[in-house]
């Protein structure tokens, strides 16, 4: 036979029966927890008596202070245990991941991205040069070479201007 659905009276009857059951271990773990604290505080902290006089007040400085001292090497050395387990418990865990092999590539797909998008997509907004090429060429002038042409184009006049004591005169002054 299928199980018969619980009443909603009586779901609601059995949640609060637990609840009080577990305020109950609540309640009894944290009364406890006060016990096992004052213990400890008899057996490590006896009552302080303040002395009347200046030396034996500075007699039990020194006492507390060397406590102190115990106490903080102790942390410290419990501390570093701490650290020291943390570390060997995350060596552990990266060592057991390799050891599933979880790791596996993907299947890469091929992406149609200009070469401006990809350096955008990998530098973000420091991405400021831009990579049009054509834009970087220099520009070259086609009359300059046209003007070179006619000047020596017409060689029968330059060697008529050269001609003579004129001419010669000219020549040097224009090489000196």
């Amino acid at each position: 036979m299928s199980e018969k659905k619980m009443t909603s009276s009586r779901r609601h009857h059995l949640k609060s029966l637990m609840l009080q059951v577990a305020k109950g271990l609540l309640e009894a773990k944290a009364a406890e927890a006060k016990v096992e604290k004052k213990k400890y505080m008899e057996e490590n902290c006896p009552a302080l008596s303040v002395p009347g006089s200046v030396q034996e007040l500075q007699e039990l400085c020194r006492k507390l202070h060397q406590r102190i001292d115990k106490v903080d090497e102790e942390r410290y050395d419990l501390q570093l245990k701490a650290e020291k387990a943390a570390k060997e418990i995350e060596d552990l865990k990266i060592k057991v991941i390799d050891l599933k092999g979880k790791f596996k590539k993907p299947a890469l797909r091929k992406v149609r991205m200009s070469a401006d998008a990809m350096l955008q997509a990998l530098l973000g907004s420091r991405h400021k040069v831009s990579l049009d090429l054509r834009a970087n060429l220099k520009q070259v002038k086609k009359e300059a070479k046209e003007e070179q042409l006619e000047a020596v184009g017409d060689w029968r006049k330059s060697i008529e201007d050269k001609a003579g004591m004129d001419g010669r005169k000219k020549m040097f002054e224009s090489e000196a």
